[in-house]
């Protein structure tokens, strides 16, 4: 996999690094980008294979930028990473053309398993296994809060009086673990 080339896109400094030398020691050639413009030039010279791009580039959105780089770069496997993870956002990636999408914290092996998955020749209905039923209340609850709560930065009172809920009914809800993304029978 040597000869495998990946751009990350991220405009935070420390996390780029950090994950370029993780995704480096498992065989990439890694080059980095920190904003939309620099990720052009950087896809039009190096035409590479692989592609980790973020939501939020500053002032700039990474979902705009991924029909752009398909257009650069037309076999390009791209993976959305996102600290603000909403249902919405994933299927706007993925009508954008992102191959796959996970939110932040994340860590490299996830990130490999997502830019190879379904990369050795296997069928595309392996990649997409989406729910037959809706998701359960309890999951979509979740998640707001989770979304609300990273738009607060983490300010439990803040992100309560954005719910309109007691602090500590939040706490109580954050303590849980998160819901299952589909339901059991017995829900």
């Amino acid at each position: 996999m040597s000869d495998q080339q990946l751009l990350i896109i991220d405009d935070d400094a420390t996390f780029a690094r950090v994950l370029a030398r993780a995704l480096a020691s498992r065989g990439f050639e890694v080059i980095t980008a920190s904003n939309a413009d620099e990720a052009r030039a950087l896809a039009r010279r190096h035409q590479p294979r692989y592609c980790v791009l973020d939501l939020k580039l500053g002032d700039e959105n990474g979902l705009r930028l991924i029909p752009e780089l398909q257009s650069l770069v037309p076999e390009i496997r791209v993976l959305l990473l996102t600290g603000y993870a909403s249902i919405a956002t994933a299927v706007e990636a993925i009508k954008r053309g992102a191959h796959d999408y996970l939110s932040k914290p994340v860590d490299a092996d996830a990130v490999v398993r997502a830019l190879l998955d379904g990369d050795t020749g296997t069928a595309d209905d392996d990649l997409v296994d989406a729910p037959e039923a809706p998701l359960a209340l309890r999951r979509l609850e979740w998640e707001h809060i989770q979304r609300v709560l990273t738009e607060c930065d983490g300010n439990i009172s803040e992100t309560a009086r954005r719910l309109g809920m007691h602090r500590r009914t939040l706490q109580r809800k954050l303590s849980k673990h998160p819901v299952r993304e589909r339901p059991d029978s017995d829900d």
